[in-house]
């Protein structure tokens, strides 16, 4: 069975999702995580616009600060980004969102299944009482479930707290690589959500995030320019080869052209 997994946090950005499903600790991160027992990457991904909103509370163990959770109650829309994964991979991140093992999740496997009927019958269903342990189904794309996880309690019901700085620019770099946003309308979609709005100046989130932004696009530039340097030093390497190459054979053509001329010389007889 195959469900889209929805984020609308830090996994919109692809290479954060990677480290729930290979495992290991992210740049930034304070937490490492033990991945999923199916490897693979998702399938396919897609961006998505979801009734509500997302809010920011708690505490992070990851980030510090707060984390992001989906209220369908908010106004406006939540950007997101689906990833079609099986429902082993599913699992596997709802455990690690959960902080259960990886490697003791027989019981959340099937709970987990029964959860998504509920949620696709009904819109919701619970996991347990934790945070991210409420599922939400938005809808389906393709007659595929669509689902994530929050905390039971809307924003009204929480005391809002803003994030650290490295988690919302990292939401800031995932709203850019799955919705191709550029840095104001990203900026001024995280500066009204609840837990920023009240800590956050618009004008600190657009500086981060504009930070944010030129800190991917010049890791970005690192790798190309370093895979271009690569290149044109192999190619000056096979050119310094071949000219050497064709340096030596003229010299051992030459060499040959000499010696068999002095040879034929001392071949002729006297006059």
């Amino acid at each position: 069975m195959r469900v889209w997994y929805v984020a609308y946090g830090s996994n919109l950005h692809a290479a954060r999702l990677a480290w729930y499903i290979g495992g290991g600790c992210p740049p930034g991160g304070k937490r490492t995580y033990p991945g999923c027992r199916d490897r693979r990457p998702p399938s396919r991904s897609l961006p998505l616009s979801l009734p509500g909103g997302i809010y920011f509370a708690g505490e992070s163990g990851a980030w510090t600060g707060g984390m992001a959770f989906y209220d369908p109650h908010l106004p406006g829309e939540a950007a997101a980004r689906a990833y079609l994964v099986t429902l082993e991979q599913f699992t596997d991140i709802a455990a690690q969102e959960m902080y259960r093992p990886v490697d003791d999740t027989a019981d959340l496997v099937p709970a987990t299944s029964a959860a998504i009927d509920a949620a696709v019958a009904t819109g919701r269903a619970t996991l347990g009482p934790g945070r991210y342990e409420t599922l939400v189904c938005p809808g389906s794309r393709s007659g595929v479930p669509m689902l994530t996880f929050t905390a039971p309690e809307g924003a009204s019901g929480v005391r809002c707290r803003p994030p650290a700085p490295t988690y919302l620019a990292m939401i800031a770099r995932g709203l850019r690589e799955s919705h191709g946003w550029p840095a104001e309308r990203i900026a001024s979609y995280l500066a009204v959500r609840p837990g920023v709005a009240d800590a956050w100046p618009p004008e600190a989130v657009a500086a981060l995030v504009s930070d944010a932004l030129a800190a991917e696009t010049s890791a970005t530039g690192a790798l190309a320019a370093g895979a271009l340097a690569t290149e044109a030093s192999a190619t000056e390497a096979l050119a310094t080869g071949a000219l050497a190459g064709e340096v030596l054979t003229s010299e051992v053509l030459a060499g040959e052209v000499l010696a068999g001329e002095v040879l034929a010389r001392e071949a002729l007889p006297d006059a």
